[in-house]
């Protein structure tokens, strides 16, 4: 994996700025967006609270484009892409006093939205709504509602063909989901724009996006295949999702099976509804599947 510099102008009128918080689910870190020419600039995802040298970083490209961040576009709810609003709204060195925040809704029976902990009550949040355009000198992005990795997850087009992915497709390895059933619709959407180039909030740009979209595509249904074949060839026992896993995710770092087992969950869940699995009571709190014999591979 080639290592990502902590400032990289990728156009005229896109500057990355590496949130500098790298983990095993940020990798690097979270990729933030600085978008425009002129005086005031959109950025997109903010990284996570509390980073001085993100900040530094940020300060430093504001002030050699001698420009301000005029609107922040959040592309979903989490600490590591919402927790750096409270650094920067209200910073004269970084965002105009009326700097505007935007945000997707999450869906009203999501009670898991952690955002108004990470942003304080004095910043308003405006709500983006799907299709909804904003543009500031030299940048104008189209906003795409894209659920699945979170419910208020959005990525953003612009008319040249560039994607920016945030969580829903990553510069390395695959996402992690809230609902797989929206996530696989959200995938084919972004299929759909037939991008030509994405920006992920997590790794490297993205030159072939149609084939890397298309293997997100095949992987997650791939993954469905293996964990379905895992209960079929073990009928009679039932299993939670981390047993799962450690058969069908044997080449993924220990340390990412939580993540893993996460994933597998909510194809559980899917192959569920669709009758192919069945419950069989609970251990340690996990849910216990095993496999419907009536089903059809």
């Amino acid at each position: 994996m080639a290592l990502i510099p902590p400032v990289t102008r990728l156009s005229a009128s896109i500057i990355r700025i590496l949130g500098c918080n790298p983990s095993p689910m940020t990798l690097q870190g979270t990729n933030t967006y600085l978008l425009g020419n002129g005086k005031k600039r959109i950025l997109i995802d903010t990284g996570d609270e509390d980073v001085p040298q993100y900040i530094d970083h940020l300060k430093g490209v504001l002030r050699e484009e001698q420009a301000t961040i005029s609107k922040i576009i959040l592309t979903h709810w989490h600490h590591d892409h919402v927790g750096g609003v409270k650094d920067i709204v209200g910073n004269k060195q970084l965002a105009d006093k009326d700097c505007e925040v935007y945000k997707f809704p999450r869906s009203l029976e999501d009670s898991s939205d952690d955002s108004c902990k990470e942003i304080p009550a004095h910043i308003s949040v405006q709500q983006l709504k799907d299709n909804q355009e904003l543009s500031v000198a030299g940048a104008k992005v189209r906003i795409v509602h894209t659920p699945g990795h979170t419910t208020d997850h959005v990525v953003l087009t612009m008319d040249d063909g560039t994607l920016f992915s945030g969580d829903c497709i990553l510069g390395e390895g695959t996402a992690v989901f809230e609902d797989l059933f929206d996530y696989m619709q959200s995938l084919q959407k972004i299929l759909n724009i037939a991008p030509s180039i994405i920006y992920p909030a997590h790794g490297n740009i993205i030159p072939d996006p149609v084939e890397k979209i298309q293997f997100y595509i095949n992987h997650r249904n791939q993954r469905e295949e293996q964990i379905l074949n895992f209960f079929s060839q073990r009928p009679g026992k039932a299993w939670q999702a981390l047993d799962v896993v450690k058969v069908v995710y044997k080449e993924t770092p220990e340390q990412l099976w939580p993540a893993a087992a996460y994933n597998v969950s909510h194809h559980l869940s899917k192959l569920l509804k669709e009758h192919k699995l069945r419950l069989n009571g609970e251990q340690s709190g996990e849910k216990l599947y095993e496999y419907q014999p009536n089903s059809a591979l």
